[in-house]
């Protein structure tokens, strides 16, 4: 399996399938989601809500391949975390193999609209989305990594 299709089920076997509740709590107040299929491990580890950081990593064969940081916030009261957080989980869910680093280039439902502005590709990139409510930006994140080689 390739690292970019491998990339699209774990991300739609974790945040955007089961996203806040779905997690393990780990003992330094991270949460995290996994995933594994054949030789390839994936984890995303987080902090925090609002705002957010965190890191993406698959390992192949036990060793790191890849990896991903992010950091993310809402930046308006006009329209609910947990609604933005929805439709965001919804967004994330149309991940796909072209760009399998966060959502879909634009994804639109009722009055809320998602932007990713991704740029290179998965061996070294970096980007940002945006969710947009009735044309006001509400919510943001900053992405970047590539892949990670090993001794």
């Amino acid at each position: 399996m390739k690292l970019n299709k491998f990339l699209v089920k774990a991300k739609a076997n974790t945040y955007a399938s089961s996203g806040e509740g779905g997690e393990k709590i780990i003992e330094d107040g991270s949460k995290e989601l996994s995933y594994e299929e054949g030789e390839f491990k994936y984890r995303d580890r987080y902090f925090g809500f609002n705002p957010f950081v965190g890191e993406e990593i698959v390992w192949k064969k036990g060793k790191v391949l890849w990896a991903m940081n992010y950091y993310g916030k809402v930046i308006s009261r006009e329209v609910p975390a947990k609604r933005i957080y929805e439709f965001l989980k919804e967004a994330l869910s149309r991940v796909n193999e072209e760009i399998p680093f966060r959502g879909p280039k634009e994804f639109e439902k009722d009055e809320l609209r998602y932007e990713n502005y991704p740029s290179g590709t998965i061996e070294e990139f970096t980007g940002f989305e945006k969710i947009f409510h009735k044309g006001k930006e509400v919510y943001r994140l900053y992405y970047h990594g590539g892949l990670a080689k090993t001794k």
